[in-house]
């Protein structure tokens, strides 16, 4: 969970008259989740932020489902999906459910004419590839190989890529994505046995105000439609704001892995959570250290969730034939665990360099057909001998 932040120029006090050099009045917004009981940030307009001169379009962005009912595992080829100019466009949902979806994106071009806001969803953006700028009306954030972007619902943003080489693993949530409760104390404070802390969750400390009038286009994304709105002033007009509901950046580099003698089971690698799923994080990190030790994790059945598990760098002990952005799907209802010959090989090794970002949903995902165009239809007979 994100903690206090100031940004730029506010107030003495809430809801008080803030006036700008010329005596005119500055716009208060309350920026709230779950109602008013939620997190929430107060900020400042330079203009009424409800100035919306036109609604040009309205159009589905709705993923084909291809497999609604399955329990069939599947490897995806992530780095099959197309590279695409436009980030939008780029976006390709491969897994879903009413909770989730798992997009893979492959954006060469920087966001330009338009701004984007996703209205149902916070987004989870991990950078595969490509580094640049998260610019939101909320302040920018420089990201990079590794980083993490926790884009809460409702911010409007734009993203400025320094090169055309870009891959994005996306998890939207319908679910509020927060910091696990067992690593924070009553105060939501992170606890001494996380594997983070404050200090390595990076907030936006550049803030990017424009006081400009005129027509911007505005992408909403809302129960799975884009509407295209055209705002009458820039949305980047914020002047300053305080609170605790923001965009922040963590890096998958400042994670910091729980070891023990034996296997170390799933949870000591979760990073976020939501009420519907987690977000685990494998990092490089020591094996178990008992003598008699099998570093390979053992075969466990998936009985109330699915297992999603994106692959980013290293060499993956427990699987064959695996290669960096591949994704590996296991369904519930069925066990998995190390493909033939993994346990063996993995005896006698004292470390890994895995990177690998995974996600456990309590609702069955559904396979789209873009997932499709990208699988590995005969995955599952991979644990044959």
């Amino acid at each position: 969970m994100p903690f206090y932040h100031k940004l730029g120029e506010i107030p003495h006090k809430r809801h008080t008259q803030f006036r700008k050099p010329d005596g005119s009045l500055y716009y208060e917004q309350l920026f709230g989740t779950i109602g008013f009981d939620g997190m929430s940030t107060n900020m400042y307009h330079e203009h009424r932020p409800t100035q919306v001169k036109d609604i040009k379009k309205q159009y589905s962005v709705a993923p084909k489902i291809a497999k609604a009912n399955h329990i069939q595992s599947y490897r995806l080829h992530g780095f099959k999906i197309p590279q695409v100019n436009d980030y939008l466009e780029s976006r390709k949902t491969v897994l879903t459910n009413s909770d989730c979806s798992i997009i893979l994106a492959a954006p060469k071009q920087s966001t330009k004419d338009y701004f984007y806001k996703n209205t149902d969803a916070d987004e989870l953006i991990f950078v595969h590839r490509g580094s640049g700028k998260l610019r939101t009306h909320l302040g920018n954030l420089d990201f990079k190989y590794g980083d993490y972007l926790l884009v809460p619902r409702g911010i409007i943003y734009k993203i400025d890529f320094d090169t055309e080489d870009n891959r994005l693993f996306i998890v939207e949530s319908r679910r509020p994505i927060y910091t696990p409760k067992r690593y924070r104390n009553w105060f939501g404070q992170l606890l001494e046995h996380s594997p983070f802390c404050e200090r390595d969750l990076r907030q936006p400390q550049e803030l990017e105000t424009h006081n400009e009038t005129g027509d911007f286009l505005m992408k909403v994304k809302k129960q799975d439609d884009i509407f295209e709105m055209v705002y009458a002033t820039h949305p980047f007009d914020v002047v300053g704001y305080d609170g605790y509901n923001y965009p922040y950046a963590f890096s998958i580099h400042d994670f910091e892995p729980i070891t023990g003698r034996v296997h170390q089971p799933p949870p000591v690698h979760q990073t976020f959570e939501t009420d519907a799923f987690v977000v685990c994080s494998f990092v490089p990190r020591l094996y178990d250290y008992h003598p008699e030790a099998i570093p390979a994790p053992y075969n466990h059945s998936n009985i109330d969730s699915d297992e999603v598990l994106y692959y980013v760098d290293g060499d993956f002990m427990s699987r064959n034939d695996i290669d960096a952005g591949h994704i590996s799907l296991h369904p519930a209802g069925i066990p998995h665990g190390p493909h033939p010959g993994a346990t063996e090989r993995s005896i006698g090794k004292v470390k890994t360099d895995e990177l690998a970002v995974m996600v456990d949903t309590f609702k069955p995902l559904q396979v789209t057909e873009d997932a499709l165009t990208i699988a590995d239809e005969d995955y599952f007979k991979s644990w044959l001998e």
